[in-house]
Formats: C-alpha cells, structure tokens, sequence
C-alpha cells in the first residue's frame, strides 16, 4: 500500500542566486541526493567539461566489475609508462584487479588505470568503448571517454551530473564504496609482491563528518574537479564541483546545505486488522503486533513511501507471544527505508487431537494401574 506522507516529487531546485552562495568559484556543480537521484542544487549542470581524475571512478568501478580480482599477473611494461600520479608500478611488478583499482581511488595513480584498461581489455582505446557504453547504460547522456586515467584529450569530457551519476552508481558497489572511504589502505603489489600503504588524496574524508569518498581530479585544463559523498541518518548526498578552486570548503558547505534539509519522519505501523493463521492451534489465527514505531530521514519532505506487509501464509501452533513472526517494511522506490518486526500478539497452544487424548488417556491409566499394583 502507498501510504499519503508529506508530498509527492522531487524536492524543487532551489534559485540560482542561493546555489551561487554555496558554490561560487566552481565552473559546474550539482548536489544530489543519492537514493533519488534528486538535484538538491546545480549550476551549469549539464556543461561538458573535463574532468581530470574523477574519470578514475569510471575505470575503478569497471575494473571491480570484473571476475578473479584478486588473481596476480605482471603489468605491461608500456602501460604503466605514464605521466601524472602513480601508486608506484615498476617493470615486472605482479599486481592484482583489486590493487590497481585501490591504486586509482587512493593514490591517483594513471599507472594503475592504464593497467587496468590493458589487463581487461587488451588496450586503452578498446577499453574507452567499455568506459562509453558502460556511461550509456549509466544514463550518462553528455559524457565521452577516451583515457581511462583522466590526462587531458579534447574528446574527453563530462558533465557535474552526468558525473554524479557515476558516482550514484559506482557507490552501490561494496568493494569501491569501501576503497573510497578509506583513508589509507594496505595493498599488496611488487616484484614479488609485499604490503604496502596507500594514503587517499581526498582530504574531505578527515575533513568533513561523514564523508564516504569519491574521487580527486586536477589537471592545468580541467582545474581542481571533486566527486564526494557524505552520509548521515540514512541519507547519502552527493556533489560535484569541477573546476572548482575552492572544492573543499565549497563541497562542506553544500554538504551543510543539503543536510539541513534532511527531515524525520516517524510511521506507526497499522496492525488493527493484521492476524497471523495457525496451523494445528487451540485457535485458528493470533493478533499481530508492532512493538516498536519505524523512523525515515529524507531530504525535504518525503514522497509516496511504500508499506510491505512480510509473513508466511501460516504457522504451526505453538507460537508464543513476543515471537517474530514478520517484518513491516517501508520503501521509497526500491530503496528500503526502515523496517519494523512484527511479533505475536498472545500465545497459542497445540491443539491435542483425540487419538493423542485417547493415548494419553491409557497412559494414565496404566501408570495408575502400576501404582495400584505397588500398593
């Protein structure tokens, strides 16, 4: 059932002149919430620019999609001869899928992506037509690849919301989610291969409460670019700045923004007319009950919230009062939202057929036959 909570739709974009406030000295930007996919803020969204590194979480994201990441070969000699930053590849080193995609989201490194293009798909140009039709089935409409590093080509371009869009995606993946989130990272790479430490060039991580990544990116043509999230209460947002001078301070300050208007909302599951059928009972069914009330946070106030009712057709008797028979769950979209137990509302007793009396009966009978006997 749909449930009639707050309003329906997005939450509006507010005006330009109060997005200026927040991010004056970026070329583009955009504040999303993630589960939405709703643009909280924006200006010259849809611009293509470049986007330097951030480009890596394209080819991290894809390098994670791959199967044996963890199996070790020896990186080409050619792909690894690269300008820029580097997580440290040399000649005859053995790395894994999963190393060079920490080396991309941690240290930058264009050694790492181009590694990576190399290893998965024979090379660089033939893995920027997976980059591209990865982006299609993202729903990135203004974006084309041609590195997978991020260094400067003039075909090579996105925008602040096709970006993140990426990053939305990208994020629903554990193993990226957890290597952009982490400040520093042990990865295990060289000839032969040993542990080693990897620092993470975002500094929003340390830097603003709640920060779960994404990606740095600067080169002379694209200026300083910046794909971060943060997570707070349940919410995750997104933003996008690129060429962006002052992306630190700006990315906290839309971050503040777009958490302000985050809003609680408490739903009270109607179990009134919910019984649970027994099976085998001294009754046919019990009352249902929700111990406890189920919490949301959303930004602005919520759309249509789905409630789902999980319970099996029936249940064997006894069932006891207080046992969890089954989950209310609240949706916006796919998205679970919060979820609340439902419990048994009293106690049912097995019902005793008349052969178990009949039986029960003789035993009786013949344990007082046995006393009368002793006496």
């Amino acid at each position: 059932m749909a449930l009639g909570i707050g309003l329906a739709g997005s939450v509006p974009v507010v005006s330009a002149r109060s997005a200026d406030v927040y991010a004056q000295s970026a070329k583009a930007f955009v504040l999303m919430e993630a589960q939405s996919g709703t643009i909280i803020l924006s200006g010259n969204e849809d611009v293509r620019l470049p986007m330097a590194s951030t480009t890596k979480i394209m080819t991290a994201l894809i390098t994670l999609e791959q199967p044996e990441l963890d199996t070790y070969f020896t990186v080409d000699p050619e792909a690894i001869r690269v300008e820029g930053s580097s997580m440290g590849l040399t000649e005859g080193d053995q790395v894994s899928l999963y190393a060079l995609a920490g080396g991309m989201l941690l240290s930058s490194g264009n050694d790492a992506a181009n590694s990576a293009a190399v290893r998965i798909s024979g090379s660089i140009p033939e893995f920027a037509e997976l980059m591209n039709q990865r982006a299609e089935e993202i729903g990135m409409e203004n974006t084309h690849f041609v590195t997978p590093s991020g260094l400067h080509d003039e075909e090579h371009y996105s925008t602040a919301y096709d970006m993140a869009l990426l990053a939305k995606t990208a994020l629903e993946n554990d193993r990226f989610r957890e290597l952009c989130s982490s400040p520093k990272a042990k990865l295990n790479f060289g000839s032969p291969p040993f542990d080693r430490w990897l620092s993470n060039h975002n500094r929003l991580l340390s830097y603003y409460d709640g920060c779960i990544g994404v990606k740095t990116g600067f080169t002379k043509k694209a200026g300083r670019c910046l794909v971060s999230a943060a997570e707070r209460d349940g919410v995750t947002l997104i933003c996008v700045t690129l060429d962006d001078p002052n992306d630190w301070v700006d990315h906290a300050n839309l971050f503040d923004y777009g958490f302000s208007l985050v809003q609680e909302t408490v739903l009270k599951p109607d179990t009134t007319e919910l019984a649970g059928n027994v099976v085998g009972g001294m009754a046919d069914e019990f009352r249902v009950s929700a111990p406890k009330d189920a919490v949301v946070h959303t930004v602005g106030k919520p759309g249509d919230i789905t409630e789902q009712i999980l319970m099996k057709p029936f249940y064997y008797a006894p069932v006891q009062a207080g046992e969890v028979v089954g989950t209310v769950r609240y949706l916006s979209g796919d998205k679970v939202l919060a979820e609340v137990p439902l419990t048994v509302g009293e106690d049912v007793e097995q019902k005793i057929t008349e052969v178990e009396k009949s039986f029960s009966d003789r035993i009786r009978e013949w344990f007082e036959s046995l006393l009368g006997k002793s006496t």
